[in-house]
């Protein structure tokens, strides 16, 4: 039997409200600051990832835990209104849904998180069905739960004995330690890995460094490696190889969540048959386009709308 989804994705998702940009230090004090836009949408690596790879036209499912509350119903009806199926979001009737909010300034940003369910999700929320009849498995946001990436391994392990590949973006570790015991065993069962240039440095060997060496050292663990490194394109690493773009010049509104549309479109690339040049270049454009307007979802592009810009890129490089 043909798998019914092409990519399960595991992970985190909450409303974002995103305030900027920020002109000065954030005020405490009782001040009251204003800034130019603001915006609820929806928010968590995830739940994002999810989003792009649905506008990009593969069948998604989404598999992790909400509260119970406004918040969890916002995020469900906003992943099921993208395309993605939502059987497998759980609500937790006792816990509120994780809720972020997102400050931004002069292309910088400070993000808020209260957990919320985050710290209560479980292996369990993932179906077995899910692990068996999905093409691509993907995780996100590693650190924010650590029971769930306890269990990782194994789930990875799980849908590559039923034939599927795994992605996994760790996403920052507000605890700055990394976990590098923890990060072998399930790099171990990881096919992609997706961090951004901050993250692979931490990843690796460290903070200091050439991007290049950090990305060779991860993908000598196992994984293919993609990094995004924001304007400066992408660059990706086989254990023997390097390739890099440089991507597309956009004039951003917005970059909250253009790594998360990065991973979906170097997914849906992979599973449509890209070679790694190939899905890199089209995952930059993605991620890039994805920062027109305020918010994660809001400017994902389609798959013909990606297709267009790289074809568009290549005929001005000529």
């Amino acid at each position: 039997m043909p798998p019914t989804f092409d990519l399960l994705v595991i992970g985190d998702a909450n409303p974002d409200v995103i305030l900027g940009p920020l002109d000065a230090p954030l005020a405490f004090g009782q001040r009251e600051q204003l800034v130019g836009t603001g915006a609820l949408t929806l928010g968590g690596s995830g739940a994002i990832m999810a989003c792009g790879a649905a506008r990009l036209g593969l069948r998604v499912a989404f598999a992790g835990l909400v509260g119970d509350d406004d918040a969890g119903r916002y995020v469900r009806d906003t992943l099921a209104a993208c395309g993605v199926d939502v059987a497998a979001l759980r609500m937790d009737p006792g816990l509120p849904t994780p809720l972020t909010v997102v400050i931004t300034r002069e292309g910088d940003r400070a993000i808020l998180t209260a957990p919320g369910t985050l710290a209560a999700t479980t292996a369990g929320v993932v179906p077995e069905r899910l692990l068996s009849g999905s093409r691509h498995v993907h995780a996100a946001s590693y650190f924010l739960m650590p029971r769930l990436a306890g269990a990782l391994p194994g789930l990875f392990r799980a849908a590559r004995a039923h034939g599927a590949t795994t992605s996994l973006d760790t996403n920052d570790d507000p605890t700055g330690r990394w976990d590098p015991a923890g990060l072998a065993a399930v790099l171990a069962e990881t096919d992609i890995l997706l961090p951004n240039a901050h993250e692979a440095r931490h990843l690796a060997t460290g903070a200091a460094g050439a991007l290049e060496t950090a990305a060779a050292d991860l993908a000598a663990r196992g994984p293919l490696v993609a990094v995004k490194n924001g304007a400066d394109g992408a660059l990706c690493h086989d254990g023997h190889t390097l390739v890099t773009t440089a991507g597309i010049a956009v004039t951003p509104a917005d970059t909250v969540g253009a790594g998360d549309s990065f991973d979906a479109g170097f997914v849906a690339a992979t599973l449509n048959g890209m070679p790694v040049e190939g899905a890199l270049e089209f995952a930059a454009v993605c991620g890039a386009l994805s920062t027109r307007a305020h918010g994660g979802t809001t400017a994902q592009p389609t798959w013909d709308e990606a297709a267009a810009h790289i074809t568009r890129n290549g005929e001005n490089r000529r």
